[in-house]
């Protein structure tokens, strides 16, 4: 087509490393899910059939955590993906737990827990 990926390649070269976008880039083959999962581009695959079963397991997993963690938990990604672990980021990494651990969402939890009940956020 004459075109190039600049606009989605800084994230899939960060996905799937320089040398496969070297090669879907130039190419522009198209691949399969199994393909996509061994170049890191989907998490898993199942056949047809199970995709709803497999869907909703995972929509309970993530209703089953505190949003404001979850929340937390993709700032922590963004923030320290590929940081070297060092003073600083280990200083960073126990303020962060401490924050979240004080806080009220982290005592429901913690008590929903003991309880064997659901937190207030998953009813």
């Amino acid at each position: 087509m004459g075109l190039i990926p600049a606009t989605i390649s800084p994230y899939v070269i960060a996905a799937i490393g320089a040398r496969a976008a070297h090669r879907y880039f130039l190419t522009g083959e198209r691949f399969d899910g199994e393909c996509a999962l061994r170049l890191g581009l989907v998490n898993e695959i199942c056949p047809p059939e199970a995709l709803d079963t497999r869907l909703n397991e995972l929509s309970e997993a993530l209703l089953a955590g505190g949003p404001a963690a979850q929340a937390a938990c993709k700032r922590l990604i963004a923030d320290i993906g590929g940081q070297p672990v060092n003073a600083q980021l280990i200083a960073d990494t126990s303020a962060r737990i401490a924050q979240t651990r004080a806080g009220a969402e982290a005592r429901e939890g913690i008590q929903a827990f003991f309880e064997k009940r659901r937190p207030a956020w998953n009813p």
